[in-house]
């Protein structure tokens, strides 16, 4: 039984899980907004809420933290734009909106957005 397990495999073992949500990570901070499965979808929304929660602090630990998690020159500067406009807010920076299925396999699909 699988009782409180947080993470979700996706079906992948752990290396290739790991990229796959570095890099939906780093495409969704750049274009603020991705469609992608639901499963996908839930596992990246606590990623970059946690990653923006980091980011409001905006100290050098925090900023070192986000910087060896994302591993990508610019991305931690988009991180802390967002974090600055997110300051008041207490949680729940993204919005999971769920469209119809996908035409090869039907697995349910998600757009996954900032709240603005």
């Amino acid at each position: 039984m699988r009782h409180k397990k947080k993470i979700r495999r996706l079906g992948r073992n752990k290396s290739h899980r790991k990229s796959l949500l570095r890099n939906l990570t780093i495409s969704f901070l750049q274009n603020k907004k991705l469609k992608t499965t639901e499963a996908k979808a839930k596992q990246l929304r606590s990623i970059v809420e946690k990653l923006i929660t980091t980011g409001k602090k905006q100290d050098i630990a925090s900023i070192r933290k986000i910087n060896s998690y994302l591993n990508q020159p610019g991305s931690t500067k988009i991180v802390l734009d967002i974090s600055q406009k997110m300051r008041d807010r207490k949680g729940g920076y993204t919005r999971i909106i769920k469209v119809d299925r996908r035409r090869g396999d039907a697995s349910r699909m998600a757009i996954i957005q900032i709240v603005e």
